[in-house]
């Protein structure tokens, strides 16, 4: 056999093996494509299914419907039977047309509160005047922080020559905590009084320490409606009698105000 030839031959045989590779690539994206396009039945909420409904009264309801869609356009964990959810609450609201999933569906034990928290989340409740609480106004789901006004006493000396001093101060002291439930007229709380208020928070389990402490020891507490959209957050501060008396005088004011304290 001839140099030549023996080529050709190699050529031949390379040819029909990549012949083959594409036919069988061919094959196999068309199964492929039939495969996601077969229509196949999954679960469509019929109607609105608000968070903590049990999946026995979504199905008992009439809340469900059957659809048929392809296979491409199925979302992952969609329910094709009723079985899979009937014993199980919505842990999330499921909206009309949208397709039912085992990812909005918990155990029975996520029911009502209990469906909101999940990690390090923890639920707290604080106990205040109407003042504190925001009685109202406040409603389930909103968001708020939570500010304290406390009191450091300093038994050393301090870089002033100052000792055993009193030093009173506010800042915010968690963000961003979601209001789980509002009720009036409690009559048990950190606050003496009649006409109490208390307030459930979701909260992490380090920030719920942060809470007990200020809530316990400080002087005074109130919590802050954060806007519902976009809501944003200043730097972190500390105000003191000094910083809200000096803020934004200027500096040769202020030099007067020292000279006249020094008498001068």
């Amino acid at each position: 056999m001839s140099y030549r030839l023996r080529n050709i031959l190699i050529a031949v045989a390379l040819a029909g093996f990549a012949a083959l590779l594409v036919t069988f690539y061919v094959s196999n994206y068309k199964k492929s494509v039939q495969h996601q396009q077969a229509q196949t039945t999954v679960l469509v909420a019929a109607s609105d299914i608000p968070q903590g409904t049990l999946g026995s009264d979504v199905v008992s309801g009439g809340k469900l419907r059957t659809e048929q869609v392809t296979r491409a356009a199925v979302v992952p964990g969609a329910v094709s039977s009723a079985d899979q959810i009937k014993n199980l609450v919505a842990i999330a609201p499921v909206y009309a047309g949208e397709q039912v999933t085992t990812r909005r569906f918990g155990p029975l034990v996520q029911q009502g509160i209990k469906g909101d928290l999940s990690g390090t989340y923890r639920a707290v409740q604080l106990a205040g005047n109407a003042n504190q609480v925001l009685a109202g106004t406040l409603e389930a789901n909103d968001t708020v922080d939570f500010e304290s006004v406390v009191t450091v006493h300093f038994t050393g000396t301090t870089g002033a020559g100052v000792s055993g001093s009193d030093v009173t101060f506010s800042r915010i002291v968690v963000r961003n905590l979601k209001v789980l439930q509002v009720q009036s007229g409690s009559s048990s709380g950190h606050i003496g009084g009649n006409n109490q208020s208390s307030v459930l928070l979701r909260m992490t389990d380090a920030q719920s320490q942060k809470v007990a402490l200020a809530y316990a020891k400080g002087d005074y507490w109130t919590l802050a409606l954060r806007p519902a959209l976009k809501s944003a957050d200043s730097p972190t501060s500390l105000e003191t009698a000094a910083t809200l008396a000096f803020d934004g005088i200027s500096r040769s004011v202020l030099n007067a105000i020292f000279r006249i304290a020094e008498g001068k």
